[in-house]
């Protein structure tokens, strides 16, 4: 259920993300779901992509500093207090969250989690009988 996630140190100028689209899409990788978080000198690029190693290699070769990062992601129904269930759960169980971001297709939404202990995280879900979406359902989406 761990899903391999890329995060791309960006500077902060006009560009850089057609940049990373157009090594991503003449390489034949499909962007699935992706977060810019920015500072004014520079942001962080995380990106869910269809073939995250090819996607790190054709990244590298083009000079960009990349990472694969290890995330889940959780699919809860698209209704209202539906994600604050699942966020009471890991309160209570004490998981720290590095960040997340989200996104709904129809019924469901999907969200992708960065906790602190991944394994602690996973568990304490699938505990509780929450649905984890596996990376070969998600890199399709």
């Amino acid at each position: 259920m761990i899903i391999k996630q890329l995060s791309i140190f960006l500077e902060n100028k006009t560009g850089r993300l057609a940049d990373i689209s157009a090594i991503l899409g003449e390489a034949g990788i499909n962007m699935s779901a992706f977060s810019v978080a920015d500072s004014s000198d520079f942001g962080i690029l995380r990106l869910i992509v269809s073939n995250p190693e090819e996607a790190l290699k054709a990244l590298q070769e083009k000079g960009f500093s990349v990472r694969l990062t290890d995330v889940l992601c959780l699919n809860v129904p698209n209704t209202p207090g539906a994600l604050n269930k699942a966020m009471i759960i890991l309160k209570e169980a004490e998981v720290e969250i590095e960040y997340m971001y989200a996104f709904s297709l129809g019924e469901e939404a999907l969200t992708v989690i960065k906790p602190q202990d991944i394994e602690r995280c996973m568990a304490v879900l699938q505990e509780h009988k929450l649905e984890l979406i596996a990376s070969s359902s998600l890199y399709k989406l």
